[in-house]
């Protein structure tokens, strides 16, 4: 796990090594363990080092394997490299290091850009092919790693965090709002599907794509993976016992493969049925002393803020060694503005402080953890699936449940200049929901959730926050094979008796009843959705700041509203509507934009 950035040129100049330094300082927390730059005329590519496999010097980056004529920059980790890398020496080629980063090369060599789809793992990487001068990024198929890009004059920089590039040379990127963007934002629950990104300057390379840059700049992108959240005859005549026993299976292997690692892996143990039965599989597997760790906040308006109960349940089970982080109200004020700081976009889940301070906890442990993210979007965990089963006008309905606010609302939030009549989220669904693929609406919101919303929402939160600690985090519920086999079980197993039906009766073999028949959780921030008290201040401070009314994002008359009753305008997903506005401007501030 790494930071990777760099810039192409295609004028006659050579790159800019000093802007190429600036982007890899700006990512040391990602990789704090080496650094390293490699220029040769128009290309130049940076990095920063997180040692997780093949802790020697042997395997630093920018990696240039002169015989090869090919030089790489890559972030993640390939799960089954071992067993490509002996393909490939069946092959005749000879390594110089035993990690994955390599193996990637060679493959590159031996396959072309179409050995990404061999690879077992998460990566966004880059590839300088010396004697063509062609730059190719490929990202993993599910956008577990992150791969931004900026024009600028006369070239193209890439980076994995997008303050990365503002380091870079600000100056050379567009950083006004991007319109369309702004209005996933504010409408998509705060989800801004690549390639877009809040600042019109910059673009992010959607996942499961590959792109081959010219030396002159032309380029084309393809996408090599395509997810079908459909059911064939045979799928159908599977009972559910048969599928649980296949998910189980899948998820074991899922959960091994997450394994691959020259430093101990723990795991971020929530109490909810994901992470305890990431838990529980790998003390299947004889996994002794496993690490665990929860977080939990103070209450605020009446509601709970910790899920201790249930990670003590499971952390007794199976005799984890565990940790408890409590963070108290006053930690949790002074920590937002870092926590900002480490978003690559502004992301208004109350849980990012909490995935920020945990990770802090947990990088003083261990370098490598697991964590649950995804398995509600795979297998249906979520309330707004049922209700499509049988709908008649599934964008509608989709809208209606996700969307924070209507259009009209939008209209009167934001500042005119960004009404332009279009309903551009709304749009953007009908597109997906359209797509070949997915027959039944739910299907159809499963898979546009799965590659959408999970790739921009959940798995870029994880990444942010556990990255600005020099932590990796693994997904085993984003398993490329997992998240196929679970497109073909059909619906109705999935949202069954309140969601995810096939998943919970499959864990009932591993983990205790208990944690598995709960109410269903999230992570707890109360503080942050009943804003009251110092947290109003807080807000209101960024609000109506100089900076704030000369960038003029929002109608003023709507942000006084906003201010004067907060708790009473939440989204239909239950989020305050004042965080999401307050957020984006205390990001855009934290940033210097």
């Amino acid at each position: 796990m790494c930071g990777i950035c760099g810039e192409i040129r295609f004028d006659t100049t050579a790159a800019d090594t000093a802007a190429v330094a600036r982007m890899a300082g700006r990512m040391q927390d990602r990789g704090p363990d080496a650094a390293g730059l490699f220029a040769q005329g128009r290309v130049a590519f940076g990095h920063r080092r997180l040692k997780i496999i093949d802790l020697s010097d042997s395997a630093q980056q920018p990696m240039v394997d002169a015989d090869l004529g090919l030089s790489i920059v890559f972030n993640g980790c390939i799960y089954n490299y071992p067993e490509l890398r002996g393909e490939l020496e069946g092959k005749g080629y000879r390594f110089f290091s035993h990690g994955d980063t390599e193996v990637i090369l060679k493959a590159f060599h031996a396959w072309g850009p179409d050995c990404v789809t061999r690879f077992h793992g998460m990566f966004a990487f880059a590839v300088w092919e010396r004697d063509t001068g062609r730059v190719t990024f490929a990202r993993d198929r599910l956008g577990i790693k992150p791969l931004y890009l900026a024009e600028v004059p006369g070239g193209l920089r890439f980076a994995s965090a997008l303050p990365a590039l503002l380091a870079g040379g600000r100056e050379d990127i567009d950083t006004d709002v991007d319109p369309v963007a702004l209005h996933h934002y504010m409408m998509f629950h705060a989800v801004v599907p690549a390639p877009r990104t809040i600042l019109k300057g910059v673009r992010k390379l959607p996942p499961a794509t590959i792109m081959t840059v010219e030396p002159d700049g032309r380029r084309e992108s393809r996408t090599y993976w395509d997810l079908a959240v459909q059911q064939s005859d045979a799928d159908r005549r599977l009972s559910g016992e048969e599928w649980q026993d296949r998910v189980m299976e899948a998820l074991r292997l899922a959960v091994k493969r997450r394994l691959v690692a020259d430093v101990p892996v723990g795991v971020l143990l929530s109490g909810g049925l994901d992470s305890s039965l990431i838990v529980g599989l790998l003390a299947e597997q004889g996994q002794q002393g496993l690490k665990t760790f929860s977080v939990g906040f103070e209450a605020a308006g009446g509601e709970k803020g910790d899920e201790f109960q249930y990670s003590d349940i499971v952390a007794e089970h199976f005799g984890t060694d565990h940790h408890k982080i409590f963070v108290e109200s006053d930690r949790l004020l002074e920590t937002l503005p870092r926590t900002f700081a480490a978003m690559s976009e502004p992301m208004v889940s109350y849980d990012n402080v909490g995935f920020y301070l945990l990770s802090q906890e947990v990088s003083r442990h261990v370098h490598v953890v697991q964590s649950g993210q995804g398995a509600d979007e795979v297998f249906g965990g979520y309330h707004w699936y049922p209700p499509l089963l049988e709908s008649d006008d599934p964008v509608a309905d989709y809208a209606r449940v996700f969307f924070d606010r209507t259009q009209e609302e939008y209209a009167r939030t934001v500042d005119r200049r960004f009404v332009d009549g279009t309903h551009h989220s709304l749009n953007f669904v009908r597109e997906r929901f359209g797509r070949p693929g997915a027959d039944r609406p739910v299907d159809k919101a499963l898979r546009l959730d799965t590659t959408v919303m999970l790739v921009d929402d959940p798995v870029k939160r994880v990444d942010n926050m556990t990255m600005a600690w020099g932590l990796e985090a693994r997904v085993p519920f984003l398993d490329h094979e997992l998240v196929e086999l679970a497109g073909r079980i059909p619906a109705e197993h999935k949202v069954r008796d309140g969601g995810k039906w096939v998943l919970k009766e499959g864990a009932r073999k591993v983990i205790p009843s208990a944690v598995i028949d709960r109410p269903k959780g999230y992570f707890p921030v109360p503080a942050l959705k009943y804003i009251e008290g110092p947290y109003l201040d807080f807000v209101r401070d960024h609000l109506t700041s100089a900076k704030a009314r000369e960038r003029a994002l929002f109608n003023p008359a709507a942000v006084d509203q906003l201010l004067a009753s907060p708790t009473d305008r939440i989204t239909p997903l239950r989020g305050s509507k004042l965080w999401q506005v307050a957020l984006l401007e205390m990001w855009l501030q934290t940033h210097g934009l």
